[in-house]
């Protein structure tokens, strides 16, 4: 059978894709994954010829320009939220994204918490984070979130959070699932990287994008 998807091609044309969104816009780019990082068994039934680690590939022709977030939210951290996919907490899957880039040798730059709270789930969570030395970012919940536009783009709003210093051109977020806050995360860091006269932007990845 006559596969209709060429996968090298795949992989060469989104990395050079990238490259070119990079220095369109300042020569930073946050973006966003969309979709399963490691083995997209979907993606594979889905198209023919795709193979599951296709993505992974694609950072590894990039890795040395860029670094590794993950994004979790706190709520999920204290209410134990699962992933049915896999049965795994979102606390344990950010652990084993944090395995799996280390395995790679793609750089990790740290782990953002949205609408952190000081709870014991939450310390629990960053100490075990701090033993592997990795670097904790907090963001905090703003009042009418996403209405208010003035007070979240203030020293009151996005201000307040805590920013993620980036040395690479690309800077990839992912997360443990849907609904940990991607997009808050990075509008935060382009709120910091404005204040800080740094040029940077934003985009989202996905499995089969037009760009």
């Amino acid at each position: 059978m006559i596969k209709g998807f060429d996968n090298d091609k795949y992989i060469n044309l989104q990395s050079e894709a990238i490259k070119k969104r990079i220095s369109k816009f300042g020569n930073k780019l946050y973006m966003e994954f969309g979709g399963k990082l490691f083995n997209d068994l979907h993606a594979t039934r889905v198209l023919p010829g795709f193979e599951h680690d296709a993505k992974l590939k694609m950072l590894l022709k990039l890795k040395n320009d860029l670094e590794m977030i993950v994004v979790i939210n706190a709520l999920d951290i204290k209410n134990k939220k699962i992933r049915a996919d896999i049965n795994l907490t979102y606390e344990e899957e950010v652990f084993r994204l944090i395995d799996k880039f280390k395995k790679y040798q793609l750089e990790i730059n740290s782990v953002i918490i949205t609408q952190y709270e000081n709870n014991q789930a939450t310390k629990s969570f960053i100490n075990k984070l701090a033993k592997k030395q990795i670097k904790v970012i907090k963001q905090y919940k703003i009042k009418n979130y996403p209405h208010d536009v003035d007070l979240i783009v203030s020293e009151n709003g996005f201000g307040k959070n805590e920013y993620a210093k980036t040395t690479k051109n690309l800077i990839v977020i992912t997360a443990p699932g849907p609904g940990s806050g991607k997009l808050s995360a990075i509008l935060s860091q382009l709120y910091h990287d404005h204040q800080r006269k740094i040029k940077s932007s934003y985009t989202k990845f996905e499995t089969f994008p037009i760009w």
